[in-house]
């Protein structure tokens, strides 16, 4: 009797192997590359002693960009960023959002703004992000609050295009009250809901006695004064 011939255990395909080895290779190499065109665009802007990218780039980054330095893209960039210092962009921070965004040039950075809007614009991440704006403008470690005058203009920066009615008449509001030289994160956030929740102007489904901060029982009672 013939002896079967024995099979030999399977064996890894040696070109398949060898492809996917390859793959990861260029892969690795583009992530390289890509990272290193991040790093050179960020030292464009970055102050070569602080190896920071502070107001005075900034201010020449949103030139590139064609934008102004009040525009509520930048705030996003920020907030993509998780930048925590008001003004200053370090290495880690530009990293994390370029990467993240897929933009290692200036003019893919300029094309991926709107985009970034949109993500910003999803209602989930937009309260993320407006809470975020409040922090990122308490300027001192154990700042809680921020000056009246700065709220009006960052709440006509970051709400201002969804609820404008709301936001003029609450900066109107808030310059003529005595009360409040400050706002806290309390407030603000107050606010947010306030916007979402409440119909407007006629605000008939406002209820002082539920949670609401009191500064926005006071400014219900403005606006009924007013409408009377």
């Amino acid at each position: 009797m013939r002896r079967s011939a024995s099979k030999k255990p399977n064996q890894p395909n040696s070109v398949t192997s060898s492809a996917t080895d390859l793959s990861r290779s260029a892969s690795s190499k583009g992530s390289t590359k890509e990272m290193d065109r991040i790093d050179q665009l960020f030292n464009q802007y970055a102050n070569t002693s602080s190896r920071v990218i502070d107001p005075e780039g900034i201010e020449k980054l949103c030139s590139n960009l064609e934008v102004s330095h009040t525009d509520i893209r930048i705030l996003m960039l920020a907030w993509k960023m998780k930048a925590e210092k008001q003004g200053y962009f370090t290495l880690d921070e530009w990293r994390r959002a370029l990467k993240s965004l897929r933009a290692d040039t200036m003019r893919k950075l300029r094309k991926a703004l709107p985009e970034l809007e949109k993500e910003v614009r999803v209602p989930s991440n937009f309260a993320d992000f407006y809470a975020y704006a409040f922090r990122y403008c308490l300027t001192e470690e154990k700042q809680k609050s921020i000056d009246v005058e700065t709220i009006c203009q960052l709440l006509d920066i970051v709400l201002g295009s969804t609820f404008r009615a709301q936001v003029d008449y609450f900066v109107d509001y808030l310059k003529i009250q005595n009360d409040y030289k400050v706002i806290n994160m309390d407030q603000w956030m107050g606010f947010y809901r306030f916007c979402n929740e409440i119909s407007f102007p006629d605000m008939t489904n406002y209820n002082p006695e539920l949670a609401w901060p009191l500064i926005l029982d006071n400014f219900f009672e403005w606006m009924r004064e007013k409408q009377a």
